[in-house]
């Protein structure tokens, strides 16, 4: 069944589509089959996540034990696998697209040899090896091809979320890994390009070329994309600070490329993982990481699910043995392969052996090739039909099997002799291409640990920043706002652009190491909501806001805020005083507070006009430049100040007159020079000027 049939079924169903009874009959006619479905799926993953966490499982272990206690072979419970496999589809476009967006392009070229070479190695050496055994124990050579492409493959899920959890993304072996599982992710393209042609089907050798030929201009035209289109128009989204709008936009950019590489032959995910180098070269990778993740996790329980229900427990047990032996025989096959092959890259065994022990299972991408082979009449290791069943026992236990696999790396290691200082492992394991671990970076190359952290970066951020920084106090900035963003990458100081009210990201910057928090939202509740969210994720961080209102004080402290500044305070000055250290003294606040006081309009100027009167301050300047400006790269000649907001524009002599757009845009009738020494002001309505 597909989406498309979901619908059409639901409408029928609830009555919508047609005339088959009353609203009444309809009534009774219970929920959609295929809501019940859902429901169950779920159900079964929410019980999975919870029971893989009270038993210290990888939440993807627990979806396939899952997948098979509740699949037709067990409990029954689902009995419509094509219905979640149509999820599971969308759940490894998805898995793919925030693995792309983790991997600019520019990280993807500083890994090229480990892509290409280390990879190249792995999955050739792998392909080889299991079709020259099979051929010697007599297979036909295109049931032995096809088997060798099968085991090729490795579970990125798996072996990223497994890196992941051991802090291990960035460290050499972590690395390597990578890079062998994205050249498999792109071996996959050719893969499903030849099994047609190993069935004798697919327009032989000249076909394949004129796909691959279709597939190289797509992928050429898809990284054009990511340099010309992309980053201007994530810009345009951006700007609306809509959320609803942005979500829209990533999955409509996920989904589109992928649909689009698909026309040419090439496989959805590897579609969805060009769709997030698109995203990562816009400065919203972070965000849209954070607005894709919760679908993400929901469609990835449905894949592994359906992996889980295509296993047959009766099939297991009947052919035990032959499973058992099926799965050693994967195991040592791509342990010995894979070693060879990062050896080979002048690695020692010290990455070697846990490179090798991480990706020893089957990946997600071999079920889709298995189940196009066998629609074309290839077989699993020529077993015929049963070799279907084997070779999802097989997988389903190695994938499950993986963690005690992996585990075992740290006692072989502790058994070989500790490498020589300098030498090549050691060399090897500094040389990785993460950059940024060099330099303290944290996750998204943002430095968090010691530091003060601004989560938003509206006037009083701004204020309470320019004076840490000029009192030599390290800050980072996490900030919604892209001219706020594009202020800070002007003067070099680190920021990122992100929800911060997401807890995955907070947990990924590690900002439990964080020297304070400040949350500098204007917007009470959105502070109140990332309060809440930051201390489930590091409820010991000292952490500094401000309320509007006595019920707003009292709420933050009830959420575990240990400073809460009141609006009647310069709250600029009262972050200062708790993040400056001592030596830096009042006087040195003081003045570097008076560089940037609230703006106010005298008597003279409110008895001038009526808009005057409602918009005579005091308002904080939110900068001392022109932010839009420096957002588009341009100057400016002058600056105004809107006095119902305090946003900063340039004037009508400058290029882009954002003043006067702000003011048109808004509706805020009155600004005043920005200007040092200046002190005239002007309705926009009624044309005056003091």
């Amino acid at each position: 069944m597909t989406v498309r049939g979901w619908m059409w079924g639901a409408l029928a169903l609830t009555g919508v589509a047609g005339a088959e009874g009353t609203a009444a009959e309809a009534a009774h006619a219970g929920p959609p089959a295929f809501l019940v479905q859902l429901t169950l799926l779920l159900i079964v993953s929410a019980l999975a996540a919870y029971g893989s966490f009270r038993l210290r499982l990888l939440p993807i272990i627990g979806f396939l034990l899952a997948g098979v206690l509740v699949g037709p072979g067990a409990l029954g419970l689902i009995r419509d696998p094509q219905l979640i496999a149509a999820a599971s589809e969308v759940g490894v476009m998805l898995l793919l697209f925030t693995i792309g967006i983790e991997f600019s392009l520019e990280r993807l070229s500083r890994i090229a040899r480990l892509i290409f070479l280390g990879g190249g190695l792995q999955v050739g050496l792998t392909v080889l090896a299991a079709a020259g055994a099979l051929l010697a124990l007599g297979v036909g050579a295109a049931d032995a091809a096809f088997t060798g492409c099968l085991l090729a493959l490795s579970s990125t899920a798996i072996v990223m979320k497994l890196l992941g959890e051991r802090g291990e993304t960035n460290a050499r072996t972590g690395q390597v890994s990578l890079g062998i599982l994205i050249f498999q992710d792109l071996a996959v393209v050719l893969m499903v390009l030849l099994i047609p042609m190993l069935a004798g089907q697919g327009g032989g050798a000249a076909g394949v070329l004129i796909a691959l030929a279709k597939a190289g201009g797509i992928i050429a035209l898809v990284l054009v994309a990511a340099r010309r289109v992309v980053p201007p128009l994530m810009e345009v989204v951006a700007r609306t600070c809509s959320a609803e709008i942005f979500l829209l936009a990533v999955v409509a950019l996920c989904f589109g490329t992928a649909s689009l590489t698909a026309l040419a032959g090439v496989s959805l995910a590897l579609g969805a993982f060009l769709a997030g180098l698109l995203v990562s070269e816009s400065r919203y990778g972070a965000q849209a990481m954070g607005e894709i993740l919760p679908l993400q996790i929901l469609f990835s329980a449905a894949f592994f699910l359906s992996v889980g229900v295509q296993l047959d427990l009766r099939f297991v047990l009947s052919h035990l043995g032959l499973v058992l032996g099926a799965a050693a025989l994967i195991t040592l096959l791509k342990v010995l392969v894979t070693s060879l092959s990062v050896r080979l890259l002048g690695e020692d065994w010290r990455t070697a052996l846990p490179v090798a022990l991480l990706t020893g299972q089957v990946g997600e991408f071999s079920f889709v090739l298995a189940t196009t082979g066998a629609a074309l009449g290839l077989s699993f290791a020529g077993l015929g039909e049963q070799g279907s069943g084997v070779f999802i026992a097989a997988t389903v236990l190695l994938m499950a099997l993986t963690p005690a696999l992996a585990a075992l790396g740290g006692p072989l290691l502790a058994r070989l002799p500790s490498p020589a200082p300098g030498g090549a492992g050691t060399a090897a394991a500094g040389a990785g291409p993460s950059g940024g671990e060099a330099h303290g970076d944290g996750a998204h190359g943002l430095p968090v640990a010691g530091r003060v952290v601004f989560l938003g970066y509206g006037a009083h951020a701004r204020l309470s920043a320019r004076a840490l920084s000029r009192a030599g106090q390290p800050y980072s900035v996490l900030t919604r706002s892209p001219d706020g963003a594009s202020e800070l990458q002007g003067r070099s100081a680190p920021v990122l652009i992100a929800d911060y009210t997401r807890a995955g990201l907070l947990r990924d910057l590690g900002i439990d190491s964080a020297r304070a928090v400040v949350i500098a939202d204007d917007d009470t509740e959105m502070t109140e909501r990332t309060l809440s969210v930051l201390r489930t994720v590091a409820p010991q961080v000292q952490v500094i806001t401000r309320a509007t209102s006595p019920e707003g004080f009292a709420g933050l402290q009830a959420l575990g805020a240990q400073h809460v500044l009141s609006a009647h305070r310069e709250v600029a000055a009262g972050i200062l005083d708790l993040l400056t250290p001592p030596e830096v003294t009042r006087a040195q606040l003081s003045r570097h507070l008076a560089e940037h006081p609230p703006v106010t309009l005298s008597a003279a100027q409110r008895a001038q006009c009526e808009h005057a009167t409602h918009n005579a301050g005091p308002v904080t300047p939110e900068a001392d430049v022109c932010l839009e400006c420096v957002a588009a790269g341009d100057t400016w000649v002058h600056l105004r100040v809107c006095m119902t907001c305090g946003h900063v524009g340039c004037c009508d002599s400058s290029k882009n007159r954002h003043a006067t757009r702000h003011a048109q845009g808004e509706g805020h009738p009155v600004i005043r020079s920005a200007e040092p020494g200046e002190d005239w002001a002007y309705c926009y309505e009624h044309r005056w000027t003091t």
